[in-house]
């Protein structure tokens, strides 16, 4: 981010504000951590601070700090309504462009509230006044962390702030395993646990609080696991039909995808799961190395994310879009078999 821009941030943040938090669509780990540790950060420096999610979140994030103070846009649409429009500032956290927040694009896209946006994602929108993208962050969370930094407030980041981005980074840095996990993410997280992260309760939180109906559910998804061994590849599919059985809900398949990646010799993993209510199926996609499964989801299907972990949808059957998934995996079997 701009020193210009950091430094009018901090003049505009300089005296108590309406603000709004916003992030994208079904949340995960990395937005609801950020959304929340920004706003126990604006908290204490005096802002009248909301988050508001365009839907709901799994259970395993609602534990986090002020997390019952959230609102919830599909089922809170007049409250949060006139929120935003009242809002002075709207801060966009784990997303780049508008269409992300599903029910909330027109209201956001139609606010007169200044917008910052903080995100880490590829080809971002330009619709917000100042900008901090960095596509090689591994997460959100450890953006805010940098932002209260640059504002030059570290000493403001509390338990509560560093419990909420320690567990936005570890969920999106795969427990720190991924290759978006540098040297500066593990001096961040070293410094959040010396500020009061309990990174032991925040994995078991996060990580160690399955239902029965979850690990079920599990079962079933690797009882479909397929290999395409030509291609490198590994996919697994649910069914609407197989979420009813199991008492699926939401956050119930976070993380399933990469089961498929954890297999001998696999660079490229996907999980589709029907919607039957949303009329489409969801997509996952993970790679190993270089493969850019952003490329292929923006590609192929109507979605995007980052180099090796992105999400798309399709409008076809569960079956017709495996078949298409199948049918493409021809044209980058060169790529996948030279990593």
């Amino acid at each position: 981010m701009k020193k210009q821009d950091i430094k009018d941030i901090k003049q505009l943040l300089s005296t108590p504000k309406n603000i709004v938090i916003v992030p994208h669509k079904n949340p995960d780990g990395d937005a609801i951590g950020s959304t929340l540790g920004l706003y126990h950060y604006l908290i204490k420096t005096k802002h009248n601070a909301q988050v508001i999610t365009p839907n709901d979140y799994p259970k395993f994030l609602k534990w986090m700090p002020a997390e019952n103070s959230i609102l919830r846009y599909d089922s809170q649409t007049k409250e949060c309504n006139n929120l935003v429009n009242k809002a002075d500032i709207i801060f966009t956290l784990d997303f780049n462009a508008f269409h992300r927040t599903g029910p909330m694009e027109s209201v956001l896209s139609e606010s007169e509230g200044l917008k910052i946006m903080i995100d880490h994602h590829q080809a971002p929108d330009d619709y917000a006044t100042y900008m901090f993208s960095d596509v090689n962050m591994s997460s959100t969370c450890e953006m805010i962390y940098h932002f209260i930094n640059m504002l030059g407030d570290i000493d403001l980041i509390d338990a509560d702030v560093s419990t909420c981005l320690y567990a936005g980074i570890m969920t999106d840095t795969g427990s720190f395993r991924f290759s978006s996990t540098t040297s500066t993410t593990h001096k961040i997280v070293a410094d959040l646990i010396e500020r009061g992260a309990n990174n032991s309760q925040i994995h078991n939180n996060v990580y160690d609080t399955n239902s029965l109906n979850r690990l079920q559910l599990l079962g079933t998804a690797l009882e479909n696991l397929k290999v395409i061994a030509e291609s490198r590849a590994a996919y697994i599919t649910l069914s609407q039909e197989e979420l009813n059985k199991n008492n699926y809900t939401k956050g119930d398949t976070e993380g399933v995808v990469n089961y498929g990646l954890s297999l001998e010799g696999i660079i490229l993993a996907a999980i589709f799961i029907e919607d039957k209510q949303e009329g489409i199926i969801k997509i996952s996609l993970r790679s190993k190395g270089n493969f850019s499964v952003n490329e292929m989801s923006r590609a192929h299907f109507n979605g995007g994310g980052h180099t090796n972990a992105a999400g798309g949808k399709s409008y076809l059957s569960l079956k017709d879009t495996v078949e298409k998934f199948i049918s493409i995996l021809p044209y980058y079997n060169n790529a996948l078999n030279n990593e």
